[in-house]
């Protein structure tokens, strides 16, 4: 998939549709399904996800994380969102029955919007991941993600978003390569972002990043911690 600059290849609706046709739901979402998969639960785990919280997995696509926080956190109490319905339906119809999952995850957990609507869980979460997500999203979008999931996740609770890091003084217009051979860009997907553009993207919005750093993500993806703070700071001020 080539999508046009600045746009996403998971945009690219019809080509995800044809790679899920032809059985290929893990390999469109970037692969190393087992790996992610199990850093995911493990990290999060490791920082605190306790089995009684509601967490939401933004870009779940086809429940690479999700089968693992969905067998660990109490029934119900995995939530997950994205941009293609075909990722979603084949995670339901083959992943979940698989792992053993469809007593603790009903299809309607599984809610299909490209706008990071989370009102239309009708809930709050206590967690929240976005997985390999903001890589695919221009600086405007994660905004938008930040701004609309603020209002959806509770006080103190935390969400986990990894990124590619360019370093602060990196050429904006020049590409940075990563291990297993990922090119990464500032104005075209898959993005990268000085830490000091994601504290930017969260200024004004109840949002406090607490840690970035090396996750062990095979392909060099940092992970950037926010807490949802109780009320916003505007320009600095309370």
């Amino acid at each position: 998939m080539s999508p046009p600059p600045g746009d996403s290849a998971y945009d690219d609706r019809a080509s995800i549709e044809e790679a899920v046709r032809l059985g290929d739901h893990r390999g469109v979402i970037g692969g190393l399904w087992t790996e992610i998969g199990e850093l995911q639960m493990s990290f999060l785990k490791a920082n605190g996800l306790r089995p009684s919280d509601h967490l939401i997995d933004i870009g779940c696509g086809s429940l690479r994380g999700g089968v693992h926080f969905a067998a660990y956190l109490e029934p119900h109490h995995y939530w997950g969102i994205d941009s293609n319905l075909s990722l979603l339906d084949a995670a339901y119809a083959l992943e979940v029955p698989a792992a053993g999952l469809g007593a603790r995850l009903g299809r309607d957990s599984l809610v299909c919007n490209e706008e990071f609507d989370f009102g239309l869980f009708g809930r709050e979460f206590d967690v929240a991941i976005a997985q390999s997500l903001f890589t695919h999203l221009s600086a405007n979008r994660i905004r938008l993600c930040l701004c609309r999931l603020a209002a959806a996740l509770k006080p103190g609770g935390r969400l986990f978003a990894t990124y590619f890091e360019a370093p602060e003084d990196h050429p904006w217009d020049e590409p940075i390569m990563h291990p297993q051979g990922v090119l990464t860009y500032g104005f075209k997907d898959p993005f990268h972002y000085r830490l000091s553009e994601l504290k930017d993207l969260s200024d004004s919005l109840p949002w406090r990043l607490i840690w970035s750093g090396d996750w062990g993500h095979p392909r060099g993806q940092r992970m950037a911690i926010l807490e949802r703070v109780a009320r916003t700071t505007v320009s600095g001020k309370p």
